[in-house]
C-alpha cells in the first residue's frame, strides 16, 4: 500500500492530477480502519497500473471520459479481448476522421496563403 506522494514519485504524475483522477472515479484508495489518528488514503499496486494505463491512453488521444468507461473493466479482466480491440478500433476511426478534417483545414489555409501571396481575391493588399 502506498500513500499519494509515493504514487506521484513512482508514476511521475503530480499529486493534484492523481486526486483529480480519483475524484473522477478512475480509481480509489482506502483508509486503514485500524488507524483513526489521520486521514491518510492508501493505494494498492493496481492503482499504479491504472495510472500508467491512464497516461498511455491519454498520450494516444483517449479522453478521460473514454478512459473511465473501460479502465475498471480492462483491469478486472471483465472486458474481453474482442471488446478491447473494438475500443481501439473506434479510437482509430476517430483519429482517421480527425486527420481528414485537419487535411481539409490545411488545404484551405494553403489556398488562402497562395491567394494572398499572388494578390488574388478581395483585399489583395
Amino acid at each position: 500500500m502506498k500513500l499519494i506522494n509515493q504514487l506521484s514519485k513512482e508514476t511521475g504524475i503530480p499529486i493534484g492530477t492523481i486526486r483529480f483522477y480519483e475524484k473522477s472515479g478512475l480509481f480509489s484508495g482506502e483508509k486503514k480502519q485500524e488507524v483513526t489518528t489521520n486521514n491518510y488514503v492508501y493505494y494498492g499496486d493496481d492503482v499504479v497500473e491504472k495510472l500508467r494505463f491512464i497516461q498511455m491512453a491519454k498520450a494516444v488521444g483517449f479522453t478521460l471520459a473514454e478512459i473511465k468507461e473501460v479502465v475498471d473493466a480492462w483491469y478486472q479482466k471483465k472486458i474481453s479481448r474482442n471488446a478491447k480491440i473494438e475500443v481501439l478500433d473506434r479510437k482509430l476511426i476517430q483519429i482517421d476522421a480527425k486527420i481528414s478534417e485537419l487535411k481539409a483545414v490545411k488545404k484551405q489555409i494553403a489556398i488562402c496563403k497562395f491567394n494572398i501571396e499572388n494578390g488574388v481575391g478581395p483585399n489583395n493588399n
